[in-house]
């Protein structure tokens, strides 16, 4: 199983931040935010790990992370020349993931969870997804919200005008 962390964006909201530099790279505490996932897919047993990002911030990537040694990680790089959505990012993998299966985590989310068993348990099945989301109080439009129909999620919509649930995506998927 390979992962991918997806670190594009133009985070506006956190301008003037990220004027000067992708909010992936940003510190959380005492490291760059971009650790986190990566510290994520170490201990899940991924070692062979892209990270999708914007051309203005490539170069910033790999100063930082270079082969990704530091993490017992293999890195490869991808630009995604323009911003064209998460589904846009993962098919920028199709190559990368070489008919393996994958482990996508939004590279601006932080977790404790071990995700170890979840790959495992994945690695086992013929075919599918998983999409990890959390049901929220309310509804929101300030996050990806995931429809449910029947036990399978029907939609995905980023940032939803008029939210279809109360479950809202955490950022973490596997595909086959």
């Amino acid at each position: 199983m390979k992962g991918v962390i997806l670190a594009g964006g133009n985070a506006t909201r956190l301008r003037p931040l990220t004027w000067v530099t992708n909010k992936h790279l940003l510190p959380i505490y005492n490291k760059p935010m971009i650790y986190y996932p990566l510290e994520a897919m170490a201990k899940a047993g991924i070692r062979d790990v892209l990270i999708i990002t914007g051309p203005n911030h490539s170069g910033a990537f790999i100063n930082l992370l270079k082969s990704g040694k530091e993490f017992n990680l293999r890195l490869s790089y991808e630009i995604q020349e323009e911003a064209g959505g998460i589904a846009q990012a993962i098919n920028l993998a199709y190559d990368f993931a070489d008919n393996d299966k994958i482990l996508v985590i939004l590279g601006d989310n932080i977790f404790t969870r071990s995700l170890k068993k979840d790959v495992e348990d994945f690695k086992k099945k013929q075919k599918g997804a998983v999409v990890y989301g959390k049901n929220m109080a309310t509804k929101s439009k300030q996050y990806g919200v995931i429809e449910v129909k029947n036990g399978k999620v029907v939609s995905i919509e980023e940032k939803p005008q008029k939210p279809k649930s109360t479950i809202g995506q955490t950022g973490i998927y596997m595909y086959d």
